[in-house]
């Protein structure tokens, strides 16, 4: 007997690699491996390798149990605004201090050509 696909099994299957793109993306912004995370979560050690693989999804409380770890909520997860750089606003702006104007123009220039 064949059962029905859960809800959030759905819903994961979806959105697969949009989800398996941020998990890793919000992993590496909190400098944690793979690994460790998964032991943090009481899981078996290949736990976030397998979903990064896409070999596994989390159930709904996994994956709610995943924005816990990392502090963040659902909607953050999901949302675009996942910040990236190891540099505050403020270094940016010191290291951009110290530059000169042709230097500045070069980076404005190759920072366009990524929009």
């Amino acid at each position: 007997m064949t059962s029905e696909p859960v809800e959030d099994d759905i819903f994961f299957e979806k959105n697969k690699n949009d989800f398996i793109n941020k998990l890793r993306l919000w992993r590496n912004k909190k400098k944690i491996s793979a690994r460790e995370m998964s032991i943090a979560l009481g899981q078996n050690v290949n736990y976030i390798n397998l979903i990064e693989n896409g070999k596994r999804l989390p159930s709904l409380a996994g994956f709610f149990a995943i924005c816990d770890f990392l502090k963040i909520t659902p909607e953050d997860f999901f949302g675009n605004q996942i910040e990236l750089s190891e540099f505050s606003e403020n270094e940016i702006l010191s290291l951009f201090s110290s530059l000169t104007p042709g230097q500045i123009n070069s980076i404005i220039t190759m920072i366009q050509e990524f929009k």
